[in-house]
């Protein structure tokens, strides 16, 4: 596998559901599994929908009422996206060929480290 990674059109399709080449399968596997994933995906879901709330600030009256409406639009976007996160997490990765038990790699060597250093601290195993 090489080490490529997607030009701008290809990260366009990509953030918007995409699939890439086989060739930047170590790219994509990085991007769903490694350090930041998740503030990756979070930023991706979350940051493009701002422009579009703010319209609600051209609402006529007071400025809490476009607040209002863009937090009752905006706080179950987070809430459910956090919640999701795992879910789409394994999507992306079966969608590229992946093995869907990769979303919780880290999870699961933060859980065997947790168990060495236990295990060691109360002389066991």
């Amino acid at each position: 596998m090489s080490n490529s990674s997607p030009n701008l059109w290809q990260r366009v399709r990509y953030t918007t559901g995409g699939t890439l080449p086989p060739s930047m399968a170590d790219w994509v596997l990085a991007d769903l599994t490694g350090p930041g994933a998740t503030r990756r995906y979070l930023m991706r879901f979350l940051l493009p929908v701002l422009p579009v709330l703010c319209l609600f600030l051209l609402v006529p009256g007071p400025l809490w009422i476009g607040l209002s409406m863009m937090a009752l639009l905006y706080l179950p976007l987070v809430y459910f996206t956090v919640a999701l996160v795992y879910v789409y997490r394994r999507h992306r990765l079966v969608s590229h060929g992946f093995d869907p038990a990769l979303a919780n790699e880290a999870e699961r060597r933060r859980s065997e480290a947790e168990r060495v250093a236990y295990e060691s601290r109360h002389h066991r195993g």
